[in-house]
């Protein structure tokens, strides 16, 4: 490793450790001035901020990004003040650190209380999406933490304005600017040295593609909150109800088709194929959607016939997967088979497919008769989210404030000694 690289990650690491033991202790008033002023200040040099994206945007085309690539990318007046909005959303949240989770008092004379510490370190490494170094930055804020980001190259100039913004509003709350800090070089070595820095960091977020968080967690030392593709599907039921599916597809691929909630499957129950079935594949076309059909559904017109490949694939593009299955039992072991455990969804009317459904897909997030574009921590009232964690150990689901938090023991006696 470049050894320039290697000393300046440590003083990264360093520096973003001492700010965390400052920031274990600031006040709820502190940080929730700082988020403010960093929204005031994005909102302030909006013009700035989509100037540095215009540069993000002319890499990204050299580079031959797609076009939901560079829709991820893009930053505009309406989604400056959606960072903005964010930023304000997260600093009016109830403050997660020090919050009694439970309390106990024992035969001996203890007594006990199970309180939210911060983590203290987090690295949070994505690709694209400028936002998120306001999301990542504002939660890590919040919950107390320091963290060290890493935005993917394409989006190096966003990041790099939209985190000035933030070091502004930190810095005038007198918090250490070193709480948020960005990795000033595109150089991939400086990532694989984060995910070696036992020494200072304590978690890593990867949000991105199957290569990014495949990567790290073959690479890090560091423990992972892994954010897997987002292979979501919908399975209509045959109690489905026509209006609400039509509307709920159809928003869940198309509103936006690169995000991680965007539907890329839709498994259709047999005894609805030729009606709402063939209904919900026709809307699809005509809403711009290639949909690759498996068996049973070739007799739509305007579909491509699907290939093994297509199964258990993230397109994040206007593409979907189209299947037939039996019934709930068959849905739901295709997708235990094919799905990522990120966010799945039910249509139907009939309460025992919904509770048989919810009970046995092992997703974070199951949705019943709603838009799998729900699957979002802003949606869920957090505010934002640094990402959406599909493993099981600390935290499931969107990841907020309160998910970045751990938790110690308060113990109090009065001369107490054990026998």
């Amino acid at each position: 490793m470049d050894s320039s690289i290697d000393g300046m990650m440590d003083i990264i690491g360093m520096q973003a450790k001492a700010a965390a033991a400052r920031l274990a202790y600031a006040s709820s008033e502190q940080k929730e001035e700082a988020l403010m002023l960093a929204a005031d200040a994005v909102q302030r040099q909006s013009a700035e901020i989509i100037a540095a994206n215009a540069e993000d945007l002319a890499f990204g085309r050299d580079k031959g990004l797609s076009d939901p690539m560079m829709d991820r990318l893009m930053l505009d007046s309406d989604r400056i003040r959606g960072i903005c909005t964010a930023l304000r959303d997260v600093a009016k949240q109830a403050d997660p650190v020090g919050r009694e989770l439970d309390e106990w008092s024992r035969p001996s004379g203890l007594h006990i209380k199970k309180v939210a510490t911060p983590l203290g370190v987090i690295g949070v490494i994505y690709e694209s999406r400028p936002n998120v170094t306001a999301d990542a930055g504002a939660l890590a804020l919040k919950s107390g933490n320091a963290v060290i980001l890493r935005g993917g190259s394409e989006s190096f100039h966003s990041s790099k304005a939209i985190h000035a913004c933030l070091v502004e509003g930190i810095s005038a709350a007198d918090l250490p600017e070193a709480s948020i800090q960005l990795i000033p070089t595109r150089d991939r070595a400086a990532v694989q040295k984060l995910l070696r820095m036992t020494e200072y960091v304590d978690v890593i977020v990867p949000r991105g593609g199957k290569g990014l968080v495949g990567l790290v967690q073959q690479e890090a030392r560091v423990p992972v909150f892994a954010h897997l593709e987002g292979i979501v599907h919908i399975y209509v039921d045959k109690s489905a109800d026509p209006v609400k599916t039509l509307e709920v597809v159809l928003n869940a691929k198309t509103r936006r088709v690169s995000i991680c909630g965007a539907a890329e499957c839709l498994l259709l129950h047999r005894d609805i194929v030729d009606g709402l079935g063939a209904e919900v594949v026709q809307a699809l076309i005509g809403a711009g959607v290639e949909v690759r059909a498996g068996e049973g559904l070739e007799h739509i017109t305007q579909t491509v016939k699907a290939t093994d490949a297509d199964w258990g694939k993230e397109f994040l593009d206007s593409i979907i997967a189209a299947r037939v299955v039996a019934d709930v039992d068959e849905a739901i072991e295709y997708i235990q088979t094919y799905g990522s455990h990120h966010t799945d969804c039910i249509m139907t009317e009939d309460e025992t497919s919904k509770q048989r459904f919810f009970e046995r897909v092992d997703s974070a997030i199951l949705m019943h008769n709603a838009s799998t574009q729900f699957a979002d921590g802003g949606e869920f009232g957090m505010g934002g989210e640094i990402g959406i964690a599909t493993g099981k150990l600390h935290a499931r689901g969107p990841i907020g404030a309160a998910q970045l938090t751990s938790f110690k023991y308060l113990v109090s006696g009065n001369g107490t000694t054990r026998a």
